[in-house]
């Protein structure tokens, strides 16, 4: 037998035993697990964002588990089982793959990708819109970003990224124009126009914004723990510092 598919039986013995044996797993449902699950996806970010091989190797351990977790679950209503999500999952992948699968034939990954969108449509009977496949509950970032990528698909986009930085400076004015004015509640909405049309912007130079904006965030938070060290060491209160003194641990910290 496969070593792989050795590991994955053991691993649905163990499930089955904690499901049956534990306490905790046996009063676990799919809504119960939900925000675990969540918490999980996560770890799993940081590790990848840390480019720690061996936490990402945990991490997806854990997500393997929820997948079994919720399988098992399932599975004693007979709504599904573990072999119905693999079945699913196989029967998806060579639907959507027919430059390997068929006879079609693609040039490059923008090929594929649109491909992949225009077949899932045609899985839903083409009866939904295209954007209906975005969660709602997905943080509004990296919604925008695949808004914008299911758009693309189906050939709604701008064509060259000039003119996507064109929307951009356009956007900018306007939020200027209402901020100037003070209206608060059109200032905004073009604010929400300037975010979404960088998202764009960014997508046309192959940028990530989520991963951008992560590596900024983490960026700041390295100099700011920086800042709160040098005035710790000072024996003062970050709160009792002068701005121009925080300024010159700013500074020192951009130089590390």
């Amino acid at each position: 037998m496969d070593p792989r598919a050795e590991s994955f039986l053991k691993l649905l013995r163990i499930m089955d035993e904690l499901r049956e044996q534990c306490p905790w797993d046996k009063k676990q449902t799919i809504d119960s697990i939900r925000h675990l699950t969540l918490e999980e996806t996560y770890e799993l970010s940081d590790a990848i964002l840390a480019q720690n091989m061996q936490n990402i190797k945990k991490e997806l351990g854990d997500i393997l588990l929820h997948i079994v977790f919720y399988s098992r679950i399932a599975s004693e209503t007979n709504a599904f089982d573990i072999k119905d999500v693999m079945d699913s999952l196989c029967e998806k992948l060579i639907f959507r793959h027919p430059h390997i699968y068929g006879d079609v034939k693609v040039k490059n990954e923008e090929d594929v990708k649109q491909n992949w969108e225009q077949l899932k449509q045609k899985e839903k009977g083409g009866n939904t819109s295209v954007l209906s496949g975005v969660p709602n509950s997905m943080p509004a970032l990296l919604k925008a970003y695949r808004i914008q990528e299911k758009a693309r698909a189906v050939g709604f986009d701008w064509e060259e990224p000039a003119q996507v930085f064109e929307k951009v400076k356009e956007e900018l004015q306007e939020f200027e124009q209402e901020v100037k004015a003070k209206n608060q509640s059109l200032a905004e909405k073009e604010f929400g126009d300037i975010l979404f049309s960088l998202i764009n912007y960014a997508r046309f130079l192959n940028i990530n914004p989520e991963d951008a904006l992560e590596q900024t965030n983490r960026k700041f938070i390295k100099r700011f723990g920086y800042m709160e060290e040098k005035v710790k060491a000072s024996g003062k209160a970050i709160s009792d510092c002068k701005l121009e003194e925080l300024d010159i641990y700013w500074n020192e910290a951009k130089h590390l």
